[in-house]
């Protein structure tokens, strides 16, 4: 399952490059691997891994190996998130996801 079909919008990839910013933002409908991550990321405070790595210079993301989920995030106060293999995101919380389109 991809986002076009978790959202129903198309949406693009960018690449970490130099303050790139989004053009549209949309709710997540429906739990999956990719909003897994994004509901990490945005515990921690940043919108998805290519804000993470422009605020944090990091080229690669501690990831639970069995999963591919994010392992830890190092916020903007420099303190540290540890998230589990398993799922994190509930039910009731994927439509706080936001899903950035750019």
């Amino acid at each position: 399952m991809d986002l076009e079909e978790i959202t129903g919008k198309k949406t693009s990839v960018a690449m970490a490059s130099s303050d790139v910013k989004p053009k549209s933002i949309s709710r997540a409908k429906k739990w999956s691997e990719e909003i897994e991550n994004l509901y990490r990321f945005q515990q921690a405070g940043y919108r998805d891994e290519i804000e993470y790595k422009q605020v944090k210079q990091v080229s690669m993301i501690d990831r639970w190996p069995e999963t591919g989920y994010v392992k830890k995030l190092q916020r903007r106060d420099n303190t540290f998130y540890y998230y589990n293999k398993q799922r994190e995101c509930d039910d009731k919380e994927v439509h706080k996801v936001k899903i950035y389109a750019y």
